[in-house]
């Protein structure tokens, strides 16, 4: 396979807000996996910067339009979505991607589209797939999910049989604080993180399901030993609350769920979730307002759960995946964040119930989504937005250069 070592300049210091601007990436664009077929194409190993001492090689796959969000099929395939609307299949091994069609119309602009994509842990024999967008409506916007069965013909597919599940309610204007990360733990449960929509004071509001994190049963249905379930209505859709825009969740090898989040300026947070728990937001943060009007630190306000880490300045949080197979046999139990305005892959050590950032890696564009493939491969989606291309990237071990993709 021929590969293309690519100089790269290194990377400014940044000490941005959340939703700060990024630095156009320096290398060439990877092929667009297109609705048409592409043409098979050898992966560029990007090294970036050349001779920094990083412990693994960065491989540029392919190049999407906004990508969001990506998973593994069982035959190594993925699903990529684009924030516009459009669900790809895509093949790392031959470079060929194609369009899956059924997937409703969504509502496009700010950090609204299409979103997550999951399959349900009985994928092999049901076919469940799940989908988190943008759906426009009375009073606004407001994040969704759906799931559907996932038919896959030759190299392309169709979303059959597709229903919402779940709503944010309410629907509200703008554009912004959607969330719509989801997971599956081991018990089979839905998870699904819901942002405050910038908001602020629906995080508190148990008659609204804004700025909670929410756990069902696979089919929309509420789990009768939810915490606030004898409330009824959304609230009993409420594992915690008091959050603002929780962009990823993972559940270590102890079934304990992780969430971060884009806290306001200087107060990103990654929080230990517990069934009840308060985390008091907008009452409460290690950050401020935009606006420059400070809010309470955690520390005066111990009734509410503080987070196990806080980054000053902000990383701008995206993507989580909480690794646990062997070709990076000595991250094994760590967590890998993507860093938007800190252009970053963030690794983060965890000890019971305590975390702590142990090491950042410079990738010089937005990483949106990291996931772990079923090569033991770090895979990772570039924002595209804000002057960034859109490419998916596979890290391997520096032990493993020149090794094959799947």
């Amino acid at each position: 396979m021929t590969r293309h070592l690519l100089a790269a300049a290194c990377i400014a210091a940044l000490a941005a807000c959340s939703a700060d601007t990024s630095a156009r990436a320096d290398a060439a664009a990877a092929p667009v996996a297109d609705a048409a077929p592409a043409a098979t194409t050898a992966a560029r190993t990007i090294a970036l910067p050349a001779a920094d001492g990083r412990p693994f090689i960065t491989e540029e796959v392919a190049q999407f339009k906004e990508p969001w969000a990506m998973t593994f099929l069982p035959d190594g395939r993925l699903l990529v979505t684009e924030k516009p609307g459009t669900l790809k299949l895509f093949d790392p091994a031959s470079g060929r991607g194609s369009d899956i069609s059924g997937v409703p119309e969504v509502a496009y602009g700010g950090q609204g589209g299409l979103g997550d994509v999951v399959l349900h842990p009985g994928y092999a024999d049901n076919g469940l797939v799940y989908i988190s967008y943008a759906e426009a409506g009375d009073g606004g916007a407001g994040g969704v999910v759906a799931r559907a069965r996932l038919r896959i013909d030759g190299d392309g597919g169709e979303l059959q049989d597709l229903a919402v599940i779940w709503r944010q309610v309410p629907k509200v204007s703008g554009q912004g604080h959607y969330a719509y990360r989801i997971a599956f733990d081991g018990d089979g449960m839905l998870w699904i993180t819901s942002g405050e929509r910038q908001k602020f004071d629906p995080s508190q509001d148990m008659a609204s399901n804004l700025g909670k994190v929410i756990r069902l049963h696979d089919d929309g249905s509420v789990p009768a030993d939810n915490p606030f379930a004898n409330q009824g209505g959304v609230a009993a859709q409420v594992w915690s609350l008091g959050h603002r825009n929780p962009l990823g969740l993972a559940f270590d090898g102890d079934g304990r769920l992780w969430v971060h989040e884009m806290g306001p300026k200087n107060g990103d947070e990654l929080n230990r979730i517990e069934r009840g728990a308060n985390y008091g937001y907008p009452l409460v943060s290690d950050g401020e307002h935009y606006h420059g009007r400070p809010i309470p630190d955690h520390a005066t306000r111990p009734e509410f759960n503080a987070p196990a880490v806080v980054w000053t300045p902000v990383i701008s949080p995206a993507g989580f995946v909480i690794y646990d197979g062997d070709r990076f046999a000595d991250w094994r139990g760590d967590g890998f964040i993507g860093g938007l305005s800190s252009q970053a892959l963030v690794r983060v050590a965890f000890d019971g119930d305590s975390a702590r950032e142990v090491e950042r890696y410079p990738m010089q564009t937005r990483i949106r989504e990291v996931e772990q493939g079923p090569d033991g491969a770090l895979w990772l989606l570039e924002d595209g937005g804000r002057g960034s291309s859109g490419r998916m990237f596979r890290l391997v071990p520096v032990t493993d250069a020149g090794t094959a993709r799947p």
